[in-house]
């Protein structure tokens, strides 16, 4: 299975976007679109897509629909399912394209939550 993995900064130093995507005959079967916050020198979940039918606790985007997972001290704390119907060949493009348009409100909200303040 071809895998494509990466990560990218987003919005400022201290947050990047984690991407991994594997397919077969160029239909994902596996992938993370992630949002992360450097805290303590380690990288924290703020919020993820995934699609990972095969996984113990995945999901499968074409009978659950995309959700968000969004995370507050280290733990999911919402699900946002409310987002319109996207055709599994779209959807990791989707969620990253999603996650660097909602960057800044999403990090300014886990600072927030974490009484993290930044230099932007």
């Amino acid at each position: 299975m071809p895998e494509t993995t990466y990560t990218d900064w987003v919005e400022y130093s201290h947050a990047q976007l984690r991407f991994v995507l594997e397919t077969e005959r160029g239909t994902p079967t596996r992938f993370l679109v992630q949002l992360e916050y450097c805290v303590d020198g380690g990288w924290q979940p703020v919020v993820h897509f995934d699609h990972n039918p095969e996984g113990t606790y995945g999901h499968d985007l074409t009978e659950e629909g995309l959700h968000m997972d969004i995370y507050r001290d280290g733990e999911q704390h919402l699900v946002r399912e409310d987002f319109p119907p996207v055709e599994l060949s779209n959807a990791p493009d989707y969620c990253e394209s999603y996650i660097k348009t909602e960057a800044s409100r999403l990090l300014r909200r886990y600072e927030q939550w974490h009484n993290l303040t930044t230099d932007r």
